[in-house]
């Protein structure tokens, strides 16, 4: 039996050869016991193999995993990180957008600081509503309820 025959018996029993390649396994199928045999341990394989799912861990395991201090820490210290390095993207994007205001030497100071405290205001409140939605989101009780 020909090693070529043997490569392309996975393919036949998944259904990926040519109608050429296909045409020559079954011709060499018919001639071969030896080679029915291993197709039929390739066609058991796929079966076990398509049955097979993972597990998804217990409740239990994810609940002790969260609790952990490192993880909140890790989680803690992302989402500060996060939320000021949007602030000051933001923040630096809005400054652009007034750079006329900031740099004019006739406009008061009380208007530019009335303007940067009313634009980081709503850059803060902006990222701190983008969190809470996420974490809405994450936390939908009614996610897994199937329509």
């Amino acid at each position: 039996m020909s090693n070529e025959i043997r490569k392309l018996l996975a393919g036949y029993v998944d259904g990926e050869l040519t109608e050429s390649e296909q045409a020559k396994v079954e011709k060499a199928l018919r001639e071969n016991a030896e080679l029915r045999a291993e197709l039929e341990e390739f066609q058991k394989l796929k079966e076990i193999t398509g049955r097979t799912t993972y597990a998804d861990l217990p409740d239990e395991v994810w609940e002790s995993y969260w609790e952990s201090l490192y993880k909140k820490l890790e989680r803690g210290i992302g989402w500060i990180f996060f939320s000021i390095g949007a602030i000051i993207l933001l923040g630096f994007g809005l400054f652009l957008c007034f750079k006329g205001l900031f740099t004019d030497p006739n406009t008061p100071l009380l208007i530019k600081i009335g303007v940067s405290g009313l634009t980081l205001g709503v850059v803060i409140l902006f990222v701190s509503f983008l969190r809470e939605r996420l974490f809405a989101y994450k936390h939908n009780r009614y996610k897994r309820v199937k329509k």
